[in-house]
């Protein structure tokens, strides 16, 4: 029997499409070339320069072929009966799903819609009428994992030699992470997270399963899990990508690997740590393209930012940015040290780590093996007689001596701090041994932020404020009862009612008042009464207002914020 050829050139109508949906016609004229010269596949060959993503592919080769592409809810629990014909690896190989049979026509998720070769096949092996779908390809290799497990080499030699990781030799483990499959299984990982937008991969050995989560939105989402016996395996093959050292699996280790996924260039920040099932490893994802420096996409309201700017502003003294470990401490710093940048200025800082690289900043990196710590590179860099110093965190009491010291000799100082309010920093500084007049004499203004959750704006749902909800958080109804939104859940945030996040914020600007209680010894909650007598907006009253406005939940900001209402 003769079977058709395979398609190997995409159909000219394809770039046509593409350059209709706005993907720049000089690239995909670029992309013609190069596939000519190549013998690749125009697609192809625009994935792996990065000029289209995948889902753009998808839409187009819908359009072309009169199809829909697939969404992940689309996507069965299990497999449909008339699929228990064609053999997993088969499927996997073909990149292709059996979705349902429906009204006797078996619906085919394929990533690649041409491959009229994988279509005949199903339907000679199931006997029945075949209808394609377009299949993003990373939300179609999910679902094949979930649906069509295949054993791989290096879990079977695990099963075989019954070997514990924790035993192997380093060679062993170089085996291990240089296979095909591992290779495979953890470029997956990590794509899925460029393509989903995660923050956060999280890889966690138990006895009975090795668990992969990924943060959205600051919550983590269970994905689908991995055979116990890959445990060593991908961790090994991760060490690998961010230069660690594969043979020692008893002390903490952290790295970084840079990868260009998807077309995109993404860093990740690498940590391993040992456990009583193997090494939990955790990338988290600095995707530059995601990250914009700009106080409005950050959700800040006017007000804030204009006092925070005044603060910024001023020839010298400490601003402060409070909050706890992940409330983008950082990425305001560094808003605020981009509006700071300029020829006329030399700015210099000193991080734990370098999250991203800023154009024109000085950026520095503590080493505290080698004695580069906060307070020793502060020391040095004061003698090169920088105008603005940003420190990653005041942790103890030098390095705070030595940023009082820079403040009062004519620098500006930008630091982080991990307190829960604008207040408590400055009790937080008497803690530490600062002295109140030094307190007093430096500090410009402090910022406390959290980020909340946005809601998506495709599925929320308005409803009346209850009465009990009214009183509780004494809510405006001078124009009538107000209006909450509530988290209800699509396909396009994942079905969790959420999709991005927004930063509240207060900032207390020191008066003769605030100055007055620091000399008294108040604690912070007199001095955070002071300051919003004096006009500062707390952070639960602003996360109020953006529930009000609909862009979060009122059970959004009571979590964040964590207020006792």
């Amino acid at each position: 029997m003769n079977l058709p050829l395979p398609v190997v050139a995409a159909p000219p109508d394809l770039a046509a499409l593409l350059v209709q949906r706005g993907c720049d016609a000089r690239a995909v004229e670029r992309g013609r070339r190069v596939a000519a010269e190549s013998g690749q596949r125009l697609e192809s060959v625009l994935q792996q320069l990065g000029l289209v993503g995948e889902r753009d592919i998808a839409a187009a080769f819908a359009e072309l072929l009169q199809a829909v592409v697939v969404l992940p809810a689309r996507y069965p629990d299990s497999l449909p009966e008339a699929a228990a014909a064609i053999a997993p690896r088969f499927l996997r190989g073909a990149r292709a799903l059996p979705l349902a049979v429906e009204h006797g026509v078996l619906v085919v998720a394929l990533a690649d819609p041409l491959d009229r070769f994988a279509a005949d096949a199903i339907a000679a092996a199931t006997g029945l009428k075949v209808r394609i779908e377009v299949a993003v390809p990373i939300e179609l290799e999910a679902a094949l994992d979930r649906l069509c497990p295949v054993e791989d080499a290096a879990a079977q030699g695990d099963a075989e030699t019954g070997a514990d990781p924790l035993e192997e030799d380093a060679e062993r483990l170089k085996d291990l992470a240089s296979e095909a499959p591992v290779i495979r299984l953890v470029n997956q990982i990590i794509a899925r997270a460029v393509e989903t937008q995660a923050s956060d991969i999280h890889i966690e050995p138990f006895e009975d399963a090795l668990r992969v989560r990924y943060r959205y939105d600051g919550v983590l989402h269970e994905a689908e899990s991995q055979p116990p016996r890959l445990a060593a395996a991908i961790t090994s093959r991760i060490k690998i990508m961010a230069r660690l050292d594969i043979a020692e699996r008893r002390l903490p280790q952290d790295g970084r690997i840079r990868l260009a996924v998807r077309g995109q260039d993404v860093d990740f920040r690498v940590s391993t740590v040992a456990a009583m099932y193997g090494e939990t490893v955790v990338l988290r994802v600095l995707d530059r393209s995601a990250v914009v420096f700009d106080y409005a996409r950050l959700g800040l309201s006017e007000r804030v930012v204009e006092r925070l700017a005044q603060a910024l502003h001023l020839p010298n003294g400490i601003v402060l940015v409070t909050g706890p470990t992940g409330s983008g401490k950082t990425t305001t710093l560094y808003t605020g040290l981009l509006s700071l940048n300029s020829v006329t200025r030399k700015v210099v800082t000193v991080e734990d780590p370098i999250e991203y690289q800023l154009r024109g900043i000085n950026q520095i990196q503590v080493k505290p093996q080698i004695g580069l710590t906060f307070a020793s590179l502060l020391r040095s860099i004061l003698r090169q007689d920088p105008d603005v110093i940003m420190v990653g965190e005041i942790r103890d009491m030098e390095t705070a001596q030595i940023a009082v010291q820079a403040a009062l000799t004519g620098h500006l100082v930008l630091s982080t701090l991990h307190t829960n309010s604008a207040a408590a920093s400055i009790t937080r500084l008497r803690d530490m041994g600062l002295e109140d007049y030094l307190v007093t004499a430096v500090l410009r203004g402090v910022l406390a932020q959290r980020l909340l959750r946005r809601l998506c704006p495709d599925c929320r749902r308005p409803a009346e404020a209850p009465p009990g909800l009214v009183e509780r958080f004494g809510l405006d109804c001078s124009n009538g009862p107000p209006v909450l939104w509530h988290a209800v859940g699509c396909p396009q945030c994942r079905g969790t009612g959420y999709r991005g996040r927004q930063a509240i914020a207060e900032f207390l600007e020191p008066n003769d008042e605030t100055t007055r209680l620091v000399f008294a010894r108040a604690d912070h909650a007199a001095i955070e009464r002071a300051a919003v007598a004096a006009g500062m907006t707390t952070m639960f009253q602003a996360g109020l207002e953006a529930a009000l406005a609909g862009t979060t939940t009122i059970e959004e900001v009571v979590r964040s914020i964590r207020a006792e209402a």
